[in-house]
């Protein structure tokens, strides 16, 4: 909790496509630092992104390192219904841990957020890939939420909109604006 949120008030910190497309009310929106882990696509997508036999790749927070992102606070009467919908949604095949850390957000407030870290233990759980191999999988990726391509598109426009550079994130985004070989 951070200075002005009431009781009850929950805090999410997305750093992927929850950042633009957080699907709950929100009563505050700001960007956000998170230390300790770091945003990267390292996570077959057998669901939302891909298939169990054309899997995607969408980004996890991965251990070491930091991650800007966003925080969204949440009035306390929707805490509830918002954790069964995050956990519903991103807990589909359980490739990530439901994890309270605190960001600090941009107005220097630190807050306690839920938020969801990769398990390395998980089979779907990539790791650190070749970058031919990065674009190769999300060129193929497509699910219940989209294509794959679309996925990592908005999050880099978004990352940009808040002015975080990602180099590796730009080349697979630009990569996937062009037709595969």
């Amino acid at each position: 909790m951070g200075d002005g949120d009431a009781p009850g008030d929950l805090w999410v910190f997305g750093y992927g496509s929850l950042m633009w497309n957080p699907g709950f009310p929100v009563v505050e929106r700001r960007q956000a630092r998170l230390r300790g882990y770091h945003r990267a696509l390292c996570v077959l997508s057998h669901v939302h992104r891909g298939t169990p036999e054309s899997p995607g790749l969408v980004l996890g927070l991965d251990r070491c390192g930091s991650c800007r992102g966003v925080a969204f606070r949440v009035a306390g009467a929707q805490a509830e219904a918002t954790l069964a919908y995050l956990r519903a949604r991103e807990q589909v095949t359980a490739v990530y841990v439901e994890r309270r850390l605190g960001v600090t957000v941009e107005d220097g407030r630190r807050v306690t957020a839920v938020t969801y870290a990769v398990d390395r233990t998980h089979p779907q759980y990539a790791g650190r890939l070749p970058e031919a191999e990065l674009l190769r999988l999300v060129r193929q990726g497509r699910g219940r939420s989209g294509a794959n391509p679309d996925y990592v598109r908005n999050t880099h426009q978004h990352l940009i909109a808040m002015g975080v550079a990602d180099p590796l994130l730009a080349r697979i985004a630009a990569a996937c604006a062009v037709p595969s070989p």
